[in-house]
């Protein structure tokens, strides 16, 4: 008889070793120590609260729109995709766009500032412009002096990179040259950051002979200029004034930014730095360590655009309707500030600057404009120094007369 044997049975071998229980997680290492001393910008903050489309807002510096010469941009991407496509889509040398450069050296020229290609370097905005030139020259605890009141985004720069940042007093007129050769003297500064035409946030122009003291302030003490450019060709009402560049006491030691985000379209991020040879080689190697290039095809199109579109002609448009938004803005302010407000009158750019009367404070009514659908930027946060309260910021480029009336008449509710 057949016996089926019942299949044995696998020796367990020995017991598998538990798992040891879960301990507490390393944390991750912090963000560098270097953010901690650098705030959030309040007008991004501000552009996030008043996204809803029934706001009007006299907070943001942003071109018109409308105004965009879009026919001509889209014509020049399609030139340069079909004519040299290989090129436009290909990686580029640093320095940026031989055309491109051209181009620029021409207008500055044309401008009353003789400058070459080789003379510039491009870059992915003016604010790219403006970090490069930190890199190179700013080291931590570097003395870095401002206008105050000064553009925020300068701040944040100088504040990633550790600079001691002191302000330098205004009035009607910018930095006072006075304050600025005692201050010099005393803090042995590396850099001064200076917008000198058409100022943000104040809208304010230095006149001509405060251009010739600051530029003999830099030679006679020894520190670097960036003189900001980003709204120059938007002027409205008198003579061009040449730049603190243009000076001979201050030629090396100044280095010019500017931009097309305010002539041409902000979402192409180009700009340009003019630097003596030995600061702008520096400001190229720190742009290899930061993106390698600005994008070929975006410097490719603005040189087509510049060489098949007129510029100039579309900068006059540009400036015809920002000036009835200026004098829109301007004709409206009496009834829609409280009595014993001031401001100025800019005679370009984006901005006005004005000033409630004392024991009102700017950053605390802003939620009530919001509230009637309206909004502008507090004026405390450009401040280095002590802030005004009172201060703020009126920009008059993104709106039509008729939206900058209506803007006024809710603006007046919150004061009233």
């Amino acid at each position: 008889m057949l016996t089926v044997m019942p299949p044995a049975t696998p020796h367990p071998g020995p017991a598998p070793t538990p798992a040891p229980a879960p301990g507490p997680s390393t944390p991750t290492p912090p963000v560098a120590a270097r953010l901690g001393n650098v705030a959030s910008s309040p007008v991004r903050e501000i552009l996030a609260l008043t996204a809803r489309p029934e706001v009007i807002s006299f907070a943001g510096g942003l071109p018109a729109p409308e105004l965009f010469d879009t026919d001509g941009i889209r014509a020049a991407y399609a030139a340069v995709l079909t004519d040299l496509p290989q090129h436009a889509l290909q990686y580029s040398t640093t320095e940026g766009d031989p055309a491109l450069r051209e181009a620029v050296a021409a207008r500055y020229t044309a401008r009353g500032l003789p400058t070459g290609a080789d003379d510039l370097l491009v870059t992915t905005g003016s604010q790219q412009a403006l970090t490069l030139l930190t890199t190179a020259l700013v080291e931590p605890g570097s003395v870095v002096l401002v206008e105050d009141p000064c553009y925020l985004a300068a701040l944040q720069t100088f504040g990633f990179a550790g600079a001691r940042v002191v302000p330098v007093p205004t009035d009607d007129d910018g930095i006072l040259p006075e304050a600025l050769d005692e201050i010099a003297a005393r803090e042995r500064p590396t850099l001064l950051y200076i917008i000198p035409t058409f100022q943000n946030p104040t809208g304010r122009t230095l006149p001509a002979a405060r251009r010739a003291a600051v530029a003999e302030a830099a030679a006679r003490h020894g520190f670097w200029i960036a003189e900001d450019d980003p709204y120059g060709e938007l002027r409205y009402d008198g003579d061009p004034v040449l730049p603190i560049a243009a000076h001979p006491a201050a030629a090396d030691r100044t280095a010019l930014l500017g931009s097309f985000s305010k002539v041409m379209a902000p979402g192409l991020r180009l700009g340009h730095l003019r630097a003596p040879a030995t600061l702008r080689r520096a400001c190229v190697i720190a742009k290899q360590a930061a993106d390698l290039h600005t994008s070929t095809v975006d410097q490719a199109a603005a040189a087509r655009y510049l060489r098949d579109s007129d510029l100039d002609a579309h900068i006059a448009t540009i400036r015809e309707a920002y000036r009835a938004r200026r004098d829109a803005l301007l004709d409206g302010l009496p009834a829609a500030l409280p009595e014993g407000s001031r401001w100025n009158r800019p005679d370009g750019g984006m901005f006005v600057w004005a000033t409630l009367p004392e024991g009102r404070d700017a950053t605390a009514l802003l939620a009530t404009a919001v509230g009637h659908s309206v909004a502008y930027v507090p004026g405390a946060p450009f401040f280095s120094g002590t802030p005004d309260p009172a201060a703020l910021r009126l920009s008059f480029t993104t709106h039509a007369p008729d939206e900058i009336a209506e803007g006024l008449r809710r603006l007046a509710k919150t004061f009233g």
